[in-house]
């Protein structure tokens, strides 16, 4: 790619990002990072840690691949047959674990061809967002369609949309739906991703129906377009307990706040010193890894440097440091008084 195009794309996504005061989807490192010559399969000098997945008996490494970071219109700049390779480095570097959903515009079609050949060797989740029963199974049909497969390891109720269009009672109808495809073999476990309304997402997890579950979590209190009140957050530290004395395993997205603690730093608090901005990732995942409740970090990586960045964060000490603490009070104090954050809504 040429660095003309390259500035062409950043500018586009920069424009776009301040334009909505949001980087949807889009949980990805800060630029700056070295990036590993691409090319077959390569063995990490320091693997990956690993964490059991719950009760699914599946040991998995503990970054996965957020599928959201591959659509063009969220900001991924390569081309198609780039993205599709992007995806065979994540899991030549080590990833195993892949996430996407049935409205991720082209990111299945990509997964599925980036995973040809080696499907049988990771972890492979979707989502359902329809709020209509009777359309689960074709959108589950739709998804093995795109992807190449003939089984999911997981399927989740999508949030947004889904969940927090849904009453508690309606989301358990489309689980209903979920269980059949299960009984079937179609789909292995069944979970739920939740940007927030952790009200619905508690009493989802307190029904004991569910083998995992995506929740927001993060140092920056944010879902998909909303920041979390001082209930909402007690809402999710209760989601997590819940599902970790229920064995569920626990997925924590919006690691680094959706981009705003990576890729969007220097676009939400300029003049933030450079050197600064390209640690925030790695101190904002130490932040979370803290939990050890928590299996997995699923992040929307949209190049090879970004994953690169997180596997050497991942591979390292990840001990949550004083500078690290320093350094995200900082940037957030600065970010949160942002008009892009101040316009979200609070749920």
């Amino acid at each position: 790619m040429s660095h003309s195009r390259t500035r062409t794309a950043e500018t586009v996504d920069r424009r776009s990002f301040l334009k909505t005061g949001v980087a949807a989807a889009v949980g990805t490192v800060a630029a700056g990072a070295r990036v590993v010559a691409a090319g077959g399969p390569s063995t990490n000098p320091r693997p990956i840690a690993t964490r059991p997945f719950g009760k699914t008996g599946r040991k998995l490494p503990i970054l996965a691949y957020g599928g959201a970071g591959l659509p063009k219109v969220w900001g991924n700049p390569l081309s198609l047959e780039d993205r599709v390779r992007l995806v065979r480095y994540a899991y030549y570097r080590g990833i195993r674990y892949f996430d996407t959903a049935g409205n991720y515009m082209e990111s299945q079609s990509i997964l599925g061809k980036g995973l040809k050949g080696i499907r049988g060797k990771v972890y492979l989740v979707s989502k359902v967002e329809t709020t209509v029963p009777g359309r689960v199974r074709m959108a589950v049909e739709k998804s093995l369609k795109e992807l190449q497969t003939d089984y999911l390891d997981a399927i989740l109720i999508h949030g947004t949309p889904g969940i927090e269009q849904m009453s508690v009672e309606q989301a358990m109808k489309v689980h209903g739906e979920l269980v059949k495809l299960r009984d079937e073999r179609i789909v292995r476990f069944i979970g739920l991703s939740a940007h927030s309304y952790f009200d619905k997402a508690l009493a989802l997890i307190s029904s004991g129906g569910f083998d995992q579950c995506m929740l927001s979590y993060g140092y920056i209190p944010r879902g998909h377009d909303q920041m979390f009140s001082a209930r909402m957050v007690e809402l999710r530290n209760a989601c997590v307990a819940k599902a970790h004395e229920l064995g569920m395993g626990i997925v924590a997205m919006k690691v680094v706040g959706a981009g705003v603690l990576g890729a969007w730093s220097g676009y939400i608090v300029p003049g933030f010193d450079k050197k600064r901005l390209q640690q925030l990732p790695a101190a904002a995942i130490r932040h979370v890894l803290q939990d050890k409740r928590i299996h997995l970090l699923t992040i929307g990586m949209r190049l090879k440097k970004e994953v690169d960045a997180n596997i050497k964060t991942l591979s390292g000490d990840a001990t949550y440091t004083l500078d690290d603490r320093a350094l995200l009070a900082q940037f957030c104090a600065k970010a949160l008084d942002s008009n892009p954050i101040k316009a979200m809504r609070v749920d």
